[in-house]
């Protein structure tokens, strides 16, 4: 790596500015002080209400998808944009050329989720599910592995050699909390309750990878203003990985986690039965999930050995719950699982 990345990607941003477009979520909240920490000066623009204890961290409560309001934020001159933002349909197409235009350097958030399952280790060549899928009514949709994909064809396809695309794998942090498809707001309160899961029975011999969000966050800042990362894409994940089947033992030795299992069809009518349920299962969690990730370590200056173990990061994180702590709503997952339990005689 050259001197100017290795000063890019370590503690020197001092006296940049970056602008990070809904930094308030599960990777934005250990990435947004980490650009601190080396420096930067970061805004962060989010429907949610924060308040900064930092002086190099601001919070702006705003749409940063609607344009107007966009074209007044990108007046300010950032260095750096981080884009955490979801543009389904043709919303990125409406935008990135402004994007692009009105900084030195675009971060575009992807997902691991659209490579295909045909490679395994994943690496950044690895087929994507865009390009490779053979059924006509997934690839008719705008499903959250598709219209990532198609937001990276317009960054490569385009003018500018000012982006990096970058695909996190799952990440969990703080109040995010994944096993299979289910969410923190099932599987963690849930267990807390003392109530069990439903989990699909082929997916838990399956492989998969889960990076704590404060590695995730060192990865990005790696990039931030990196030339090496100008026009590449990485993939934003630990090289560690477990079946869902030990990942749901680690949730049951440190929550009580107690589960069930049923076949992937009778679990996709559970999580409702939407062919984006039974997308997110067939074209995501039922590959193996096992990521090579020399490309973003070298380019970011950062060792494998480094990163948290999940079982410890699990723990941690799930340690420092607020006894408080209020899940996003869930109720119709809730009553299906019960249901399905009473029924079942579980």
């Amino acid at each position: 790596m050259s001197t100017t990345a290795i000063e890019k990607s370590g503690n020197n941003l001092s006296g940049q500015l970056a602008l990070v477009l809904g930094g308030t979520g599960a990777m934005g909240v250990y990435m947004v002080p980490e650009l601190a920490a080396r420096g930067c000066e970061v805004t962060v623009v989010s429907l949610d209400e924060a308040v900064s204890d930092n002086p190099n961290i601001k919070y702006i409560k705003a749409n940063g998808k609607d344009i107007a309001c966009l074209k007044d934020l990108l007046s300010g001159g950032y260095d750096a944009i981080v884009d955490f933002l979801m543009y389904p349909g043709d919303e990125f197409n409406q935008r990135y050329e402004l994007l692009l235009e009105n900084t030195g350097h675009y971060v575009y958030l992807s997902s691991y989720r659209v490579y295909d399952g045909v490679e395994v280790p994943v690496t950044e060549k690895s087929p994507r599910l865009l390009d490779n899928s053979k059924d006509e009514d997934f690839l008719a949709t705008d499903d959250y592995s598709l219209f990532k994909a198609r937001g990276e064809d317009l960054l490569q396809n385009s003018k500018y050699d000012n982006w990096t695309v970058v695909r996190p794998a799952i990440t969990y942090s703080k109040f995010r909390y994944q096993l299979v498809t289910l969410e923190a707001s099932i599987v963690v309160a849930r267990a807390l309750k003392g109530l069990p899961v439903v989990l699909p029975r082929e997916a838990l011999s399956v492989q998969g990878t889960m990076s704590w969000a404060g590695d995730v966050a060192k990865m990005f800042a790696g990039l931030v203003l990196n030339p090496e990362a100008y026009k590449e894409c990485f993939t934003l994940a630990t090289a560690e990985h477990h079946s869902w089947g030990e990942i749901a033992e680690y949730y049951k030795e440190i929550i009580g986690l107690e589960y069930y299992t049923v076949n992937n069809d009778e679990y996709i009518k559970i999580m409702g039965g939407t062919p984006g349920a039974g997308y997110q299962l067939n074209y995501d969690r039922m590959f193996d999930r096992i990521i090579d990730n020399s490309k973003i370590l070298q380019v970011a200056g950062l060792k494998q050995e480094d990163f948290m173990p999940l079982r410890k990061g699990l723990e941690m994180e799930l340690s420092a719950l607020p006894k408080d702590t209020v899940w996003p709503a869930a109720s119709a997952v809730w009553e299906r699982m019960d249901e399905y339990i009473k029924n079942n005689n579980k």
